[in-house]
Formats: structure tokens, sequence, C-alpha cells
């Protein structure tokens, strides 16, 4: 997936094993997980508004070179919480839809 449209942010994620090729622009959704929601609709996500404490936003990057951390908020205390340790698993709305964003791959975690 190569982004050739100016401003166009293209990524992909994966839910329940079904692929989606998703585009945006920057900031037209305040974060991924607002983004996810409103696209894919999975099942008991963010369930806490995007304040970083339910988990239920969590994603899992593909890419190593989205290892950027803003650990807003919550993030990395809830994440323990959940027992996830992992580098490259992440709330989605701590995520912001900006250029790093572009051709990254994610996939939705169930964790309820």
């Amino acid at each position: 997936m190569i982004n050739t449209r100016v401003n166009t942010i293209f990524f992909a994620a994966t839910y329940e094993g079904q692929h989606f090729s998703l585009e945006t622009y920057p900031h037209e959704y305040r974060n991924l997980m607002v983004l996810l929601r409103d696209k894919i609709f999975p099942d008991f996500f963010g369930d806490c508004g995007g304040v970083g404490r339910c988990g239920t936003c969590t994603v899992k990057m593909m890419s190593q070179v989205f290892l950027v951390k803003n650990n807003n908020r919550n993030e990395e205390t809830t994440l323990r919480k959940l027992d996830y340790y992992e580098d490259n698993l992440r709330l989605s709305c701590q995520i912001l839809i900006d250029e790093h964003l572009n051709n990254q791959e994610f996939i939705i975690i169930s964790s309820w």
C-alpha cells in the first residue's frame, strides 16, 4: 500500500480475521480509536471514550517503524493492568491521525 496522493493517509487494520484498507486525512478524526469505531465497528471497542483507562481499544502495530510512543495519560498503566508488556501494543485512543500513521498496519486486539 503506497501513498501517492498528497495529504491522504493510507493504512490497514485487521479485526477478527478480516482485513480493512483504510484512508483518511491528517486530523480528520480525533484519534485512531474514533476512526476505527467509525469505519470498522469493532464490538466493545473504546468503552472509556478515549481516556486511556479501559484497554478495549488496544491495537498491535505490525511495523517496527511505528514504535514512536507518546504514552499519554493512562496508556502505560492500562496496558500493564491488562498484562500487555509487548512494545508493539498501543491504545488506539492515544494514536493521533497524522503522517506517522501512513502505510502502517494494525491488528485490533479483542481484550474483552
